[in-house]
């Protein structure tokens, strides 16, 4: 595998990686009845219309099908991608609604 190579899988990893923290993030809202959009937009009210949000709401399951995450979990992997915003919105949620 040449240099390019590695780089190209590298960042294609990286998108994949982000892809499923996204997906931990909303089927995480779903299984607590939170919209993750709604709490998206508290995070980030200027970025609109989130298109990797957007996919993996569609990939999210109802919560009775789903495994339990945690609300430890869905924070930590927020954090570990820079969405410190998100994460300080979802604890706040979190101690709001006594989850």
């Amino acid at each position: 595998m040449d240099k390019k190579q590695l780089e190209e899988q590298i960042i294609k990893n990286h998108q994949s990686d982000e892809k499923m923290m996204i997906l931990i993030f909303a089927q995480w809202c779903v299984n607590n009845d939170m919209d993750p959009e709604e709490l998206y937009k508290t995070a980030y009210p200027y970025q609109v219309n989130n298109k990797a949000l957007e996919e993996a709401i569609e990939l999210t399951v109802p919560k009775e099908e789903s495994d339990e995450i945690s609300v430890q979990t869905v924070i930590h992997v927020l954090q570990l991608f820079g969405n410190d915003d998100l994460a300080s919105v979802v604890q706040s949620k979190v101690d709001e609604e006594k989850l």
